[in-house]
């Protein structure tokens, strides 16, 4: 089965109090991004690696790959103005029949065995989005209400969340609406259920600076 990946890198740097943004920050030495493409590279050197950046940031990351030599090859996106306008791009791209992943550029951290073991879910069940049970108390908050919610009811969502193509391709014909979270949302929209896959506890999603520094910390053990 041919395996795609988009990488969805769009973000900027303002939860980062920087003008950099977030994807092209140094973690270990190289941009956040570069990590990211790697593990999907070392995990299969045949998947289709598709980045979708915003068009202002294309020169940035050709000149940071030249900079890096920066090797595992890679198609360039152009992003659109929301997230599920950068992923229906991104999808423009993908030309065969396949298991494609959509993943936050921001998340470097996964493992092999995990970006695999995900696509392989995928050929079973076809919509497939890792999660993790949420390990704090919850509440919920109307106004100045608020009630206490059983957590053991809810999960945390991550990426990268993987789906046939034919079907991530019709879901993503549709008129995009603000209840699109995600891709599992949009593909949920059209009536197909979601199979959920334990994720990664390290698998963390770069925003801010403490991010960071949690990352370079499991980038050392």
């Amino acid at each position: 089965m041919k395996y795609y990946a988009i990488i969805v890198a769009g973000g900027s740097g303002q939860r980062m109090k920087t003008d950099l943004p977030k994807q092209f920050i140094e973690l270990n030495g190289k941009p956040i991004l570069m990590h990211t493409l790697e593990k999907f590279n070392q995990a299969d050197s045949s998947i289709e690696l598709v980045v979708v950046l915003p068009k202002l940031h294309h020169q940035t990351w050709v000149s940071l790959c030249k900079k890096h030599l920066f090797k595992p090859p890679h198609t360039i996106c152009e992003g659109g103005t929301t997230r599920f306008q950068s992923v229906k791009k991104g999808l423009s791209f993908c030309k065969e029949q396949a298991i494609i992943a959509v993943h936050d550029g921001v998340r470097p951290l996964l493992s092999s065995a995990f970006i695999l073991k995900m696509y392989s879910e995928a050929e079973i069940h076809k919509a497939v989005i890792p999660v993790l049970p949420v390990v704090e108390a919850i509440r919920k908050v109307d106004g100045k209400q608020s009630q206490a919610l059983n957590r053991a009811l809810y999960y945390t969502v991550q990426t990268p969340q993987c789906f046939s193509s034919d079907l991530l391709l019709k879901s993503y014909n549709q008129k995009e609406r603000i209840t699109f979270t995600d891709d599992a949302s949009v593909v949920e929209s059209i009536g197909k259920k979601i199979h959920l896959f334990e994720g990664e506890t390290d698998n963390i999603k770069i925003t801010n600076p403490k991010d960071l520094i949690l990352a370079e910390a499991l980038l050392k053990v």
